[in-house]
């Protein structure tokens, strides 16, 4: 089969283009505007050995015949398949731009492909959308016009395209409307904030402000036919290799599309955050009453909708599926895909993908300070454990401000990708592997940095081991101690030794030491981790009034408990109140600019305050918290799992909220 593809290097475009190079026989041609042609090469590399079958068509849906004559003469009579997906989505578009891409467009292609010889079939990429915003009941496969309204831009536009599609092609022609298209179900790749997207930075301060165990109160709304890309790329690539569907039309979306509530509650989930206790329905509108609402929409002033959509975070429009009526079904999709063990999983089983890639990959945003950019614009900071967790925001947020970030952790793959976030927002950083755990791999890497670097203005000490088992539960795991000493202290230490000469002889360095809480307080359970750090600090401490006549400033950062993947595998901490990455780095970046000694909560200093006077009361609180936070099935040997955490008790709750940021 020989394929054309229109909009490849969209997102939905370069899963559908993974499906079709699946055949060894398959030729795909990708139409390529010129301004985009740097992008294909990277396309090609996206699928190995199968890139080689892919070609580049340069062309542009908004000209007229898309390609230049003597292309399409070459393409006559050897074309199969035309997949039409070019098109603009953006829920604040404006009419010229809609009408320009997604109506305009659309024809051209329907004239390529009427003017394409042999038995080449057209498939056009439309949209749920085609049915409007204000659409209640079931909208079929079967239905198009009925009178809807499609007032919006993007629903007009796609509306007309598919009627374009409809009486203007000559050659037999299937269309799919996909629902709300989120990322890849396994993997969570997303391309931007786009449908639920635009609520994932609300629910994630939600999170990180709400405690766990607080129950809401949430909003049932109507059904969201949200669907996983691949899910998209394979129903489609499906269906159009199926015969005898000519001049039908596929829903892909789900078969039992979530509520608003659902969806809400799944990235909660997803996010850690709480849940709704009850989910209320929206009381219905009549006709005369959403007519009236709309009256008063549209006589609202632009300026006053713009703030209106930023104080949401999400465009206006899209809060129509809070009391979206349509359901749309998919009878034609399921017979056809029947049997090819393509289906749609449901939302609440991926959205832990979507909400980790979203974490990691798009949260990207962020406004350094004034003060921030001309203290750190152009100097070299090294930031260890940076591909995750605190490392990883702290890198990023340094490197937008315009700091030299160097990236040190132990896996290289990570680190790429982090760099490649870090490009993305507009930072510059450089990737430098190293296993932490070993001193000759540290050597090499200070080494190179300062071959490549001459120096370093600031060093962040953040990698390190974390483990939760009390020393009655740790006499048979001696190298517990071991390995958290070798990173957290040695590691840490051969670092600072290898960097500190080039400081001296330039009279000018910061070292940061990421420590814990847990120092302050002596946290019970920690004792592996807490003594590590401790010996960390007191090394600090010493060091610091040695080289204090050359202006080098030490900085402990005496952290309370972080929602990091450091802390993941303690299940009970799902529910306990912890800060978010951004916190700590913004933390980090605080201590950058003012150089304290030291930076410790109020509870981390009263903490230590306490143990300093009255050590009895110290021991009794740290005592009960022992008692009241069981250590895990790991730690005690139990054959029992705890897959879930099991929901805190009110003492727990209590005494985790009183003493908010400590490890128990």
């Amino acid at each position: 089969m020989n394929y054309i593809v229109t909009g490849a290097t969209g997102f939905i475009g370069k899963f559908l283009l993974a499906q079709l190079l699946a055949d060894e026989d398959a030729k795909v041609y990708a139409l390529i505007r010129e301004s985009s042609a740097e992008k294909f090469p990277e396309l090609q590399e996206r699928y190995g050995a199968a890139g080689k079958r892919l070609f580049m068509l340069p062309g542009d849906i908004t000209t007229p015949g898309l390609v230049a004559p003597a292309e399409a003469k070459k393409l006559k009579g050897k074309i199969d398949h035309v997949f039409h997906l070019a098109a603009v989505y953006d829920m604040d578009m404006d009419d010229a731009t809609g009408d320009r891409i997604n109506r305009d467009g659309t024809r051209n292609v329907v004239e390529f492909a009427n003017a394409l010889r042999g038995p080449v079939v057209l498939h056009h990429v439309s949209s749920v959308a085609v049915a409007g915003g204000e659409f209640a009941g079931i909208f079929t496969e079967q239905m198009f016009d009925v009178g809807q309204s499609t007032k919006h831009p993007y629903f007009r536009t796609k509306y007309e395209a598919e009627k374009i599609v409809r009486e203007e092609t000559k050659v037999p022609f299937r269309i799919y409307r996909p629902g709300v298209v989120v990322g890849h179900s396994e993997t969570g790749e997303m391309d931007k904030i786009d449908g639920p997207y635009y609520f994932f930075k609300t629910i994630q301060k939600l999170s990180h402000r709400i405690p766990k165990w607080l129950p809401l109160l949430g909003i049932e709304g109507g059904r969201v036919p949200v669907v996983p890309v691949d899910f998209v790329a394979a129903a489609i690539a499906t269906i159009a290799a199926k015969p005898n569907l000519d001049g039908k039309t596929f829903h892909i979306v789900p078969s039992q599309a979530p509520t608003v509530g659902d969806l809400l509650q799944s990235i909660l989930r997803a996010a850690h955050g709480p849940r709704f206790a009850k989910k209320l329905a929206l009381p219905k509108m009549s006709a005369p009453m959403r007519r009236l609402s709309d009256q008063v929409g549209n006589a609202l002033p632009a300026a006053l909708k713009r703030q209106a959509a930023k104080t949401i975070g999400a465009p206006v429009s899209v809060l129509g599926y809070a009391t979206n009526r349509a359901v749309f079904d998919d009878k034609q999709a399921r017979a056809a895909l029947r049997g090819s063990g393509v289906e749609c999983p449901e939302f609440r089983s991926y959205s832990k993908k979507l909400w980790a890639y979203w974490e990691q990959f798009l949260d990207i945003h962020y406004a350094p300070t004034p003060t921030l950019v001309r203290k750190i614009s152009g100097k070299v900071v090294l930031v260890t454990g940076a591909s995750s967790g605190i490392g990883f925001m702290t890198a990023k947020n340094l490197a937008i401000a315009g700091a030299k970030v160097i990236l040190v952790a132990r896996t290289e793959a990570n680190l790429l990708e982090t760099q490649s976030i870090i490009e993305k927002a507009g930072g510059e950083s450089f990737v430098y592997p190293c296993d932490l755990n070993n001193l000759d791999e540290i050597d090499a890497m200070a080494a190179a940095v300062l071959r490549d670097f001459g120096h370093v203005d600031v060093l962040i000490n953040n990698a390190g081991r974390s483990i939760r088992r009390a020393v009655t539960e740790s006499y048979d795991r001696f190298h517990d101690f071991e390995r958290t000493m070798q990173l957290n202290y040695f590691g840490a230490v051969r670092l600072i030794m290898a960097l500190l000469p080039s400081m001296s002889e330039r009279k000018q360095g910061h070292i940061i030491n990421i420590s814990s809480i847990g120092v302050l307080a002596n946290a019970a359970r920690f004792s592996a981790y807490v003594a590590s750090k401790a010996a960390l600090d007191a090394f600090t401490r010493c060091l610091s009034a040695e080289v204090k006549g050359r202006n080098i400033h030490t900085t402990a950062i005496y952290m309370p408990l972080v929602r990091t993947p450091m802390i993941a595998p303690t299940k009970i901490y799902s529910y306990v109140p912890t800060w978010s990455p951004e916190d700590a780095a913004e933390t980090v970046i605080k201590a950058i600019l003012e150089r304290p000694k030291s930076v410790a909560t109020t509870l981390g200093t009263a903490a230590s305050i306490s143990y300093a006077l009255w050590p009895k009361v110290n021991d009794y609180i740290l005592s009960k918290g022992f008692q009241l936070f069981p250590s895990s099935t790991v730690a005690r040997n139990s054959k029992d799992k705890d897959s879930k955490a099991q929901k805190p008790t009110l003492e727990q709750v209590v005494f985790a909220n009183v003493f908010k940021g400590e490890h128990w």
